[in-house]
């Protein structure tokens, strides 16, 4: 009877509201979607919202975090399939073809409410916050595998890392993940056989 009973109860309106701005910012633009949108869908009283997050700006910003912990796990969780360093860092892009493969992807959130930003607002401040993220898990990765410099190594995979993601909106291809990674692996591939080559001729 009690997991019955839990089973039928309803979201809070913060989750509600969040559920809302996820499907509709995510369709439509963060500022093409109004409060009484959000407020009509979530289902609940217009004081909810501003007593929950305060203002729109405030939703906006969750809502963009809630897209990148949605993303990190999917990335991480595809990193964590593997023990290999080099198997790791492909992995991101293994990750990221398992986004790209989901019914309603429309591209990256980040980049589509970045088009809409202004310096310093607060989709600014999470899509930079996002970017860190992907570029410091993208450096971390690379030292872990013996990269002699990571820094330079993910700015490179970021790069691919962004193209796939406009290919994969853009061209309707998921498989677009597929090639970065392969693009990703030759890179990856090159920067270690140059720090074996420096080994080498050092001794």
């Amino acid at each position: 009877m009690a997991a019955e009973e839990a089973s039928t109860v309803r979201p809070s309106a913060r989750d509600r509201l969040l559920a809302a701005a996820n499907e509709l910012f995510y369709k439509e633009g963060v500022h093409t979607v109004g409060i009484d949108r959000i407020i009509e869908q979530a289902g609940v009283a217009k004081a909810s919202l501003y007593n929950t997050f305060g203002s729109k700006d405030e939703l906006v910003r969750a809502y963009l975090e809630n897209r990148q912990a949605s993303v990190a796990r999917r990335i991480l969780a595809a990193v964590e399939r593997y023990d290999a360093p080099r198997e790791r860092l492909l992995a991101v892009f293994e990750g990221q073809g398992d986004l790209f493969a989901q019914p309603d992807y429309r591209g990256c959130a980040f980049i589509r409410a970045s088009a809409e930003s202004h310096p310093g607002d607060v989709t600014e401040q999470a899509t930079e916050a996002y970017r860190r993220w992907i570029r410091t898990l993208l450096t971390e990765l690379a030292a872990q595998a013996g990269v002699p410099e990571p820094e330079g190594l993910a700015r490179q995979l970021h790069l691919l890392y962004d193209g796939s993601g406009h290919a994969a909106r853009m061209d309707h291809d998921p498989a677009a993940a597929a090639a970065a990674r392969a693009a990703a692996a030759v890179l990856l591939d090159g920067a270690l056989a140059r720090r074996d080559g420096s080994t080498a001729s050092a001794r």
